[in-house]
């Protein structure tokens, strides 16, 4: 089968064995892959988590059609459309957890539709409504809110009755963009007076969950955005991994800081995760109501371009790698 694998040329679409399930796992025909920033990772050579070096197949996140299952799964059968998360994705056949797999909301939402869910609605799911706890009539801010990640984010807050969401974004015309996913108000995380805007916007009381992608330079400023009890979480680091942290703002505030990462997590976990997705927001992906714009399709042989479109950092939504 062919499949997108690291070398020490780079990502070079090679002829590879094709798996077989074991006794948990579902045997995936892909049809179609998401991008995601930890894929530029393991496409340079390094390792995100447990996957990485050269020989490795790339991919988080696909759909497709169960072509064989293990013995120990009994939720899917041949035929089913399904997406996945998991590793070794971007491939004509991948494997799949039976946890990690889920049925294809709806009839109308396409495998290449499919493909862009399972990371983005597994961490916000688990960012916004897990751990971070949010009450209807609450207020929300996302960091990052323009990635595919934190579009769904935006939407999330929505659907779960966020009073006020925000969202931010280093780039104005993806910060215009924010408004057609949920964003009432669209702020610049370099703008020294977003903090000011934020409390202005909540009557002075800050917000009450923000979301953080970014970290590193907004994290102090993000306490100062957050209202008293308010709860950060803290789901990405592109703006670094390190800072320096006012503690004593951290004690006034009163703030639940909380890391969040699926590379510590347990697969009992991440089958939880991915059950409290499909159960809360499968008639919404059904619906339509929340759904991510894919900003381009590459097929599988083209997956450097994909790559190198993901490195430009000018798309916004999903970039998509499709099979025959």
């Amino acid at each position: 089968m062919r499949a997108a694998v690291v070398t020490e040329q780079g990502v070079r679409v090679q002829d590879v064995p094709r798996p077989d399930p074991g006794p948990d796992q579902v045997l995936v025909r892909v049809r179609a892959c998401g991008l995601n920033r930890a894929d530029l990772t393991v496409a340079a050579g390094a390792a995100h988590g447990s996957v990485g070096g050269s020989g490795t197949i790339v991919g988080m996140e696909f759909a497709g059609d169960v072509a064989a299952v293990g013995p120990g799964v009994q939720d899917f059968r041949e035929g089913d459309r399904v997406m996945c998360s998991g590793a070794a994705g971007w491939a004509e056949y991948a494997l799949a957890d039976r946890g990690r797999t889920a049925l294809v909301p709806g009839e109308t939402v396409s495998y290449a539709q499919a493909a862009t869910l399972p990371v983005a609605t597994q961490t916000m799911h688990n960012a916004i409504v897990t751990n971070g706890r949010l009450a209807a009539g609450e207020t929300v801010l996302i960091q990052g809110a323009s990635s595919g990640v934190g579009l769904m984010g935006l939407q999330i807050a929505r659907l779960k009755g966020a009073s006020l969401v925000i969202g931010t974004s280093t780039n104005p015309e993806r910060r215009e963009a924010l408004a057609r996913f949920g964003a009432d108000l669209a702020l610049d995380p370099r703008d020294p007076d977003w903090v000011a805007r934020v409390l202005e916007a909540t009557d002075g009381a800050g917000v009450n969950l923000i979301v953080d992608q970014i970290s590193g330079f907004v994290a102090n400023d993000n306490m100062r955005a957050a209202a008293v009890l308010g709860r950060i979480v803290n789901v990405g680091r592109l703006g670094g991994a390190t800072c320096t942290f006012d503690c004593d703002l951290h004690a006034l505030r009163r703030i639940h800081y909380i890391g969040v990462t699926f590379r510590t997590r347990s697969i009992e976990e991440i089958r939880a995760i991915t059950r409290a997705v499909h159960e809360d927001l499968g008639e919404a992906i059904a619906a339509g109501t929340l759904a991510l714009p894919i900003d381009s399709t590459y097929p599988l042989e083209a997956v450097t371009d994909a790559l190198d479109h993901m490195r430009e950092n000018r798309h916004l939504g999903k970039i998509v790698l499709t099979l025959d």
